[in-house]
């Protein structure tokens, strides 16, 4: 048999979804699993958008131009300035998610063996994205401590090399659900600047900030040739399998790079366009239930994850995750367990380990991700199940 690639044999599995085995064999067992391991939301995609694709007039499901529709791009113009950034149509591009976006930054600015700097713990497929692209992360890690804020611009310094060609944030933050500041922010920015480094920007939770207002890369002044933002609907409106994200720069050489790669894939989702585009056109105030929402469950998620014995974790600032720190021994064997042994009631929940969101061998083997994404009721049963699960599981620390 031919040899699989080098590339794929190093190309990680997903930390997220590689339980998910054992939560079949759970179900199938007849035992209720509450998933908290994965960024699904619950709250119902809004009538009014899906309805823009059920009533549209379609002879033909055409290939729409490789940046994506105008009149979608024009509306995402207007989109983004309520959020104060000022853009042209011609800076957007729509990609096939934000993954798609992330890809493209990396093909785009990066070359086969350059380093992307990456605040831990990251979004997991950052690892696979960045197997793809042949670049490699270099992680600066944040303390659960002070809620995994910003560490220090000299962690960034320490670990330059002429290797380092960018720094990836993502602002809210997942996993940690973290809120950078203004002035973290600004800098990142005075860094990039110093050091001429790309800043690639995950904005993908924009709306789902509780502290204060997420500040957008593109804000930050003087680096109109350096900032890169990945976006995608996938949150914002519960929409995660159309399928649609943006890729936005000013640096009309990125864009113009980036758009050789979306050529080569003809074009982004025609549907799930015009999903994207009757987004837009909600009401001013659509997103102020689903922001409510997820704050009312981010706080019975902390409040009771803090009631528990030996349990830790900070209130998070946006997004719609948060980290805790478990006192169990391992993070990877307490998740199997919670699938694979263990029921309250004839329920269980799945999390997804920690260490698949660090980049630093051997961090995060006492926490654990979880989603606040479901309602308040499974939430509340979610976290019965957890203590009693730590009352139980045999490598409890302490």
């Amino acid at each position: 048999m031919p040899a699989i690639s080098t590339r794929g044999q190093q190309m990680p599995p997903s930390p997220i979804r590689k339980l998910v085995p054992f939560a079949e064999a759970a179900k199938k067992k007849g035992i209720k699993v509450y998933h908290l391991n994965i960024g699904q939301p619950d709250i119902e995609t809004p009538a009014a958008i899906l309805d823009a694709v059920k009533k549209a007039n379609i002879p033909v499901l055409e290939y729409s131009h490789s940046a994506g529709n105008e009149s979608y791009r024009r509306k995402l113009v207007d989109y983004y300035a309520t959020a104060g950034i000022s853009l042209s149509q011609k800076d957007i591009m729509i990609t096939a998610g934000g993954s798609e976006a992330i890809q493209f930054g990396f093909f785009a600015c990066l070359n086969p063996g350059d380093e992307v700097i990456v605040p831990e713990p990251f979004y997991a497929n950052y690892n696979g994205f960045a197997c793809a692209a042949g670049v490699k992360i270099v992680p600066i890690t944040s303390s659960i401590e002070n809620g995994f804020a910003l560490p220090p611009i000299e962690s960034f310094e320490k670990v330059l090399t002429a290797k380092s060609k960018a720094i990836l944030i993502c602002n809210p933050n997942n996993p940690t659900g973290y809120l950078y500041s203004k002035q973290e922010m600004e800098a990142l920015g005075e860094l990039c600047k110093k050091h001429d480094l790309y800043l690639f920007s995950d904005e993908a939770y924009r709306e789902f900030s509780y502290t204060g207002s997420a500040m957008s890369a593109l804000s930050l002044k003087g680096l109109d040739k350096q900032v890169v933002m990945m976006d995608t609907i996938s949150k914002r409106y519960s929409a995660c399998g159309a399928r649609i994200g943006a890729f936005v720069t000013r640096n009309k050489e990125v864009y113009n790079t980036a758009m050789k790669f979306a050529q080569a894939r003809l074009s982004p989702p025609g549907l799930a366009q015009i999903l994207g585009e009757a987004a837009v056109d909600l009401p001013a105030n659509f997103f102020d239930g689903p922001k409510a929402e997820y704050q009312a469950r981010r706080d019975l998620l902390v409040t009771r994850l803090n009631q528990m014995p030996g349990v830790f974790c900070p209130n998070p600032g946006g997004a719609f995750y948060a980290i805790a720190r478990l006192p169990i021994d391992d993070s990877d064997k307490f998740c199997q367990w919670l699938l694979e042994s263990f029921s309250f009631n004839g329920q269980t929940l799945m999390l997804a380990p920690a260490t698949g969101f660090y980049g630093t061998a051997g961090l995060g083997k006492q926490e654990v991700r979880l989603a606040y994404v479901l309602n308040l009721a499974s939430i509340a049963a979610a976290m019965d199940c957890l203590a009693s699960a730590l009352q139980e599981y045999p490598g409890r620390t302490h």
